[in-house]
């Protein structure tokens, strides 16, 4: 993807993530901090990097489902919660379109086959998420990504793009 893409986007996308500071930080009172999730993912050829995220969920012992906040919600039903990870792009880590980075965990688990879905930075949004995002299984997920890794292109990458606006409007 151009650079200049990756950097317009951060750009036009600049008033979205002042009002989803400004969400996360209330939804979080008291304290709202920190606004950012971290946590480490493997990248292009397994290598660990942070993915940076809005947090959606108060810190606690209690499960996912009961720590999760009404904004945080929101944020992951619009995937605005994911904005962050465009720093991500910018520093090289990540691309706009490439297999979802998983949990470090789950390397140890590939295949040599299934492996090379790290042949390629991760992404933002990919050829899984336009066909169910979390509605498929893990094994359908790294499928897509290995059909994204051997059909790979700029025109490719764009088609998933435009794939993904409408994804994310029948959210």
């Amino acid at each position: 993807m151009p650079r200049a893409l990756e950097l317009f986007l951060v750009i036009v996308t600049a008033p979205l993530w002042g009002a989803a500071m400004g969400l996360v930080a209330l939804a979080l009172l008291p304290g709202g901090r920190p606004i950012l999730f971290r946590q480490t993912r493997p990248g292009l050829g397994g290598r660990p990097f942070t993915i940076l995220k809005f947090r959606t969920m108060r810190p606690g012992p209690e499960p996912d489902a009961e720590r999760i906040t009404r904004m945080g919600r929101f944020l992951r039903a619009t995937s605005l919660d994911e904005l962050p990870e465009l720093v991500n792009v910018l520093r090289g880590e990540m691309a706009l379109v490439g297999p979802r980075p998983l949990l470090m965990a789950y390397l140890a688990e590939y295949t040599p086959e299934e492996a090379h879905r790290h042949d390629v930075r991760p992404g933002i949004t990919g050829w899984a998420q336009v066909h169910g995002r979390n509605a498929i299984t893990r094994a359908e997920k790294v499928r897509y990504d290995l059909e994204y890794v051997a059909r790979r292109s700029t025109a490719f990458d764009f088609y998933i793009l435009f794939l993904t606006l409408f994804h994310l409007k029948g959210n």
